[in-house]
């Protein structure tokens, strides 16, 4: 309805408080400032400013249509500077997938860095258990993904980086029967249920932490509902040992050996291959190499 010059001339008019002023800045003559102005009240079909002996000055209406038209001349000037951004690769957003494995002791500093380095550009993170990672990168739901584990499930337009091993650390409240026993086998563990957090895939097959196969799994969203559910002795299971350090360390958990192998998940960091968003380019280069990547999100202390 109205051009952007004539929003920033009834912007500039408002400012000065006067048509002769106004004309001087945009290189016109105040005839033609008048007129432009006229126009758009016979457009509106009402009074934008009052005409004083020496100055003008906005009407009720009048506020309330620069007010607005102030919002819309900077909503013009991001658009052309999102477009242009869009046109060097630049997007508005990054989308971040944490597998719920990692630490997120780096994740402050990490957001903290990448606002400061882009003005422009937003963080949208998320976080997926197990194969609900793969599912996000194949399904375009996440950019990134940090900590993806096991073998790559999913065919797809993307690289990979290693991050190394995840440790994991089998755990139960110091009051669960488990822990009189010296010697645990499988028997005698199968009585209790394993703790486990769902895997968040819908589409994929769904994959959980180590128990065995007669044991009844209690399956949990997240480490949070996990160990409250270990603390208060409803179950036994394994944990990240990132995790499960500082609860041991603290008489919260007590960690028991079993006879068998402990699981070990191979881990890495994922990405979309797009040649036209270089914010991933960005974020894979600020992550570093797999030996950065496994001391900042898998490492326990």
């Amino acid at each position: 309805m109205y051009s952007k010059s004539s929003l920033e001339m009834l912007d500039t008019v408002a400012r000065l408080g006067s048509f002769t002023a106004a004309a001087q800045v945009l290189n016109k003559v105040p005839s033609a400032i008048s007129y432009g102005v006229r126009q758009v009240e016979k457009e509106l079909d009402v009074v934008l400013f009052y005409r004083l002996p020496r100055k003008v000055k906005l009407t009720a209406a009048g506020e309330l249509f620069i007010t607005e038209a102030r919002t819309l001349l900077r909503q013009m000037e991001e658009i052309k500077a999102q477009t242009r951004r869009a046109a060097h690769g630049w997007q508005s957003t990054l989308k971040l997938t944490l597998d719920n494995v990692v630490k997120l002791n780096k994740l402050k500093p990490l957001v903290e860095d990448f606002y400061r380095e882009f003005e422009f550009a937003e963080l949208q993170i998320n976080m997926e258990v197990f194969n609900g990672s793969w599912e996000a990168i194949a399904q375009e739901r996440a950019d990134i993904v940090i900590g993806a584990t096991a073998a790559v499930p999913v065919g797809g337009d993307f690289e990979v980086r290693d991050m190394g091993s995840l440790d994991w650390a089998f755990v139960m409240s110091p009051s669960h029967p488990c822990v009189k026993q010296q010697n645990l086998n499988q028997d005698l563990v199968s009585q209790f249920p394993a703790i486990c957090l769902d895997d968040t895939s819908s589409v994929l097959p769904k994959r959980h932490t180590g128990h065995y196969p007669q044991q009844r799994r209690l399956l949990l969203p997240n480490w949070y509902s996990a160990i409250e559910c270990l603390k208060n002795g409803i179950g036994v299971g394994y944990m990240p040992r990132h995790i499960a350090m500082p609860l041991i360390h603290d008489g919260v958990l007590v960690e028991k050996t079993l006879p068998d192998e402990k699981p070990l998940s191979q881990c890495c960091l994922v990405w979309r291959k797009d040649d036209n968003h270089r914010l991933i380019e960005w974020m894979v280069n600020y992550l570093g190499s797999s030996q950065q990547l496994h001391q900042d999100w898998l490492q326990a202390y």
